[in-house]
């Protein structure tokens, strides 16, 4: 089953208006899938392919020659130099929606497309499923555990497939092969653990010394290696914000793992009863709640804009959704009892800051109501809220 992704208006109206479309995401994330049923009419060709990553790069102009009707070229960070061959090709046709682009390396994709194609391309980023799509198609898995350890990986949704035998496979496949060819990586079994450290902070504030500490390198490696975790698109930092306050408050990123299933696995949770009693229960429902967020914005084609507030005395607001000028705060808690407590940081963010609009508290319940201080809302009604 092709479960209907909520980006594909954006990626339609950048075709309008765009000569190249560029989709970016992590491997397995859908983008395939998405630009071939958006696009039926073109060409499709995957720069994975060694025979034609090979004419692409010794024959650029012949290569881009053969799609007269513009074409959906896969996995295109594999040949960059293709790009700048694609600028005067597309200039001289002058025909939006021409040339389809898709790439699951995000930080040397960008850089070779805002270099060659400035102007001229329009980028949508595609992550796993959104919760909000999984409801609309009638496939979010029954209860919360049970949602975050399977993720959101669309293969998982379309195929007979136990999460952990899923996992175990991409991350071989896939994870370990993107950081050898970005990191020359020699000793893969300390990148592993390295990157199961990481997953254990998912939804802390990011030391990169400590992180570096426990792994057993230095905090320059650390720093390296989130950065290509980052631009692998599995994980993400939340930025805090800290204008406009007089308090002292943190300015350190939050580490945020892009798919529940995926940190799941990695934590070594194969089971939904595992899940439901383990210390990091809190931690991994508030990434999938982040996340979803994240997802929300991009699905639309639109800057995230969400941020996390925390000042020096530890007082924090889990997420912060800046839209139309005001903040959106959120509370997320993983309990499924409801308790007035969990305003509290909400009301001290609300005096602190004017721009403040609208207190939320996400929770792991079924019920959701309005009080006095704010909106309570049911992990599922969240989904479509964010």
């Amino acid at each position: 089953m092709i479960i209907p992704r909520l980006a594909s208006s954006a990626v339609q109206r950048l075709a309008k208006g765009f000569p190249v479309v560029a989709i970016t995401g992590p491997r397995q994330s859908g983008k395939t899938t998405l630009t071939r049923q958006l696009f039926p009419g073109k060409p499709y060709v995957s720069l994975e392919n060694p025979e034609q990553r090979l004419f692409a790069s010794d024959d650029p102009k012949r290569f881009l020659a053969q799609f007269a009707d513009g074409a959906i070229i896969d996995e295109v960070q594999r040949v960059p130099a293709l790009l700048s061959w694609l600028q005067g090709l597309v200039d001289e046709r002058q025909r939006m929606g021409d040339f389809i682009l898709t790439g699951s390396q995000q930080f040397d994709l960008v850089r070779h497309i805002t270099q060659s194609l400035a102007g001229r391309v329009g980028r949508v980023e595609l992550l796993p499923l959104q919760g909000l799509e999984l409801r609309q198609a009638g496939q979010l898995p029954n209860g919360l555990d049970e949602m975050m350890l399977k993720g959101h990986y669309p293969a998982l949704y379309s195929r007979e497939l136990l999460p952990q035998d899923w996992f175990a496979n991409y991350v071989a496949t896939y994870v370990e092969r993107d950081v050898r060819q970005l990191l020359q990586i020699k000793d893969l079994q300390l990148f592993q653990r390295f990157l199961r450290l990481a997953a254990a902070r998912s939804g802390q504030l990011l030391n990169l010394s400590a992180l570096g500490a426990d792994a057993g390198v230095s905090a320059v490696t650390a720093r390296e290696w989130i950065g290509v975790l980052e631009a692998s698109y599995l994980v993400m930092r939340l930025q805090p914000y800290f204008e406009n306050f007089g308090k002292r408050l943190v300015k350190t990123p939050k580490l945020y793992f892009l798919d529940t299933g995926l940190l799941c696995w990695l934590l070594g949770i194969h089971s939904a009863a595992v899940l439901n009693t383990h210390p990091l229960r809190g931690q991994i429902f508030e990434t999938m709640m982040v996340v979803e967020a994240y997802k929300s914005a991009l699905n639309k084609g639109q800057q995230a804009g969400i941020y996390f507030w925390r000042d020096s005395a530890g007082q924090e607001v889990d997420l912060l959704a800046q839209r139309d000028g005001v903040f959106e705060s959120y509370e997320i808690k993983s309990g499924a009892t409801f308790s007035p407590d969990w305003f509290k940081q909400l009301t001290k963010f609300e005096k602190l800051n004017p721009q403040a609009a609208r207190s939320t508290v996400i929770y792991g319940g079924e019920e959701s109501s309005s009080r006095s201080q704010g909106e309570v809302l049911a992990w599922t009604d969240a989904l479509d809220k964010l």
